[in-house]
């Protein structure tokens, strides 16, 4: 399978290096929209407020103002930055800033309370390694075991100090290998979930989720994209006379063509038994026609079955403002019918 094919069905998938990165997916596959799923981050975010405020009261109470002001502002920093998540699915900003209010938390809670306090350092690693990528995730246990050394090592008890240090160490390590192998169990069940097995090519959920995407960012940047939709003409014929085996590799031969013309930026979806989407970001509408009619010529002048033409019919459309996912794609289904109604192995394109 070329690049710009693997590309298409895995894009999604290599941005899922993190426990938030999944939950953002999930989320923006639109298959969870009512489900608890979607709630996590202000699950999370609460979780962890709760958690401390009691403590802050505490040392209200006590008149421990330092303490009481560093346990405030973990509870504000967990409430504010899981509501920026949940928002606006921007979870790579809210990860990072969650992971260093836990390492920065237990930091300044151990100094300014005492060493006895490091014992929230466990549930802050576990933290870290699930809003971090891994490699990250690791870099933050440093930091953090680090930073507290100072504090812990003048503590008198040499044998707690040691202790506390492997414990340390060893969660972090046992986080590390739960992270890694959740990580490609994850990758593993979403390609199950996005990827067609036939062509290798992306499915109608990976489409669905891909669609989300390219809206969002033209309505943050208005750079235009377009979608070109095909059908092969006649295509249960060619079952019908050589038989499912052939129109097997029909399909697939169809798709290597696509892949060897569309860009590595490009993707491509089969969502139907002969129909493929391809997404073609910042195009306009005469790149993507130009586009479409290079892949009918190719696609017609393959000899893919003998003495039996293979021919497409293509429908474009470019996003417009103001339209969903679904919109844009009934459009250029809609182009695809009147391509087929002009007699087939022609382009139409959407006004």
């Amino acid at each position: 399978m070329t690049a710009a094919g693997k590309w298409g069905s895995f894009a999604n998938m290599r941005k899922l290096h993190s426990g938030m990165d999944a939950w953002r997916y999930i989320v923006n596959s639109g298959s969870h929209h009512k489900a608890i799923e979607n709630y996590l981050p202000l699950i999370l975010s609460a979780a962890g407020a709760i958690g401390v405020l009691p403590f802050a009261i505490l040392r209200y109470i006590q008149g421990n103002w330092l303490a009481a002001i560093v346990d405030t502002a973990i509870v504000a920093g967990f409430l504010i930055f899981g509501t920026y998540a949940y928002r606006t699915r921007q979870v790579r900003v809210a990860s990072i800033a969650i992971a260093v209010l836990c390492t920065g938390g237990v930091i300044a809670t151990v100094y300014t309370i005492g060493a006895h306090q490091v014992y929230w350092a466990f549930p802050g690693l576990i933290a870290v390694f699930y809003l971090l990528r891994p490699r990250e995730a690791i870099g933050g246990a440093v930091v953090m075991l680090v930073a507290l050394l100072p504090a812990l090592l003048p503590s008198g008890d040499t044998h707690q100090t040691i202790t506390i240090i492997i414990t340390i160490l060893v969660t972090s390590a046992f986080a590390f290998a739960f992270s890694v192998i959740t990580n490609l169990q994850r990758e593993q069940l979403l390609t199950l979930a996005t990827k067609d097995p036939l062509t290798g090519t992306g499915n109608r959920r990976g489409l669905d989720a891909k669609l989300t995407d390219v809206v969002q960012s033209f309505r943050r940047s208005g750079t235009p994209s377009c979608l070109v939709l095909l059908d092969l003409d006649h295509f249960k014929k060619v079952n019908d006379i050589h038989g499912h085996a052939v129109g097997d590799q029909i399909l697939k031969r169809v798709t290597e063509i696509i892949n060897l013309r569309i860009r590595v930026t490009d993707s491509l979806y089969r969502i139907g038994g002969e129909e493929f989407v391809v997404v073609l970001e910042g195009a306009d509408l005469h790149r993507a026609a130009h586009l479409a009619e290079q892949l009918r010529t190719l696609v017609d002048a393959n000899e893919l079955v003998p003495d039996h033409a293979v021919t497409i019919s293509l429908g474009v459309a470019e996003i417009k403002e103001g339209e969903t996912g679904n919109d844009w794609l009934h459009r250029a289904d809609e182009a695809l019918y009147r391509a087929k109604d002009a007699g087939r192995n022609s382009t139409s394109l959407s006004d």
